[in-house]
């Protein structure tokens, strides 16, 4: 079971994956360290829109602002995506489950749809 600072980090970091522009951001930054100029390039917001979108991500934990001379270079802060795949990976053998049944289900309607050609 999660503790009460693990469900927060949790809420902020789907929140903060919750919407695609910042799902490309970091995207992008898994790619490598970019500035807040490289991360707004491929949109058509303004660089105080890009700055908000950052500042949630980094509310989050996802992301990390530097500091370097003129430029804030961001990178992506690869602990607190692992703690959501820790996380989800708990779910994993209900969804095998699950998976299977639906294999099973699907191998009888394929017999019985074979039986029912046969018959025709």
């Amino acid at each position: 079971m999660t503790t009460a600072i693990n469900d927060h980090r949790l809420d902020a970091t789907f929140g903060a994956l919750a919407n695609s522009t910042r799902r490309a951001i970091l995207a992008r930054l898994a790619e490598g360290s970019a500035t807040v100029n490289q991360l707004a390039e491929p949109f058509e917001m303004t660089l105080p829109a890009i700055s908000k979108h950052i500042k949630v991500l980094e509310r989050a934990g996802l992301v990390r602002q530097g500091r370097q001379a003129q430029s804030r270079p961001c990178a992506l802060e690869a602990t607190t995506l692992q703690e959501v795949s820790t996380w989800a990976e708990q779910y994993r053998p209900i969804w095998e489950a699950r998976f299977d049944q639906m294999d099973d289900y699907i191998t009888q309607l394929q017999r019985r749809q074979t039986t029912t050609e046969r018959d025709d």
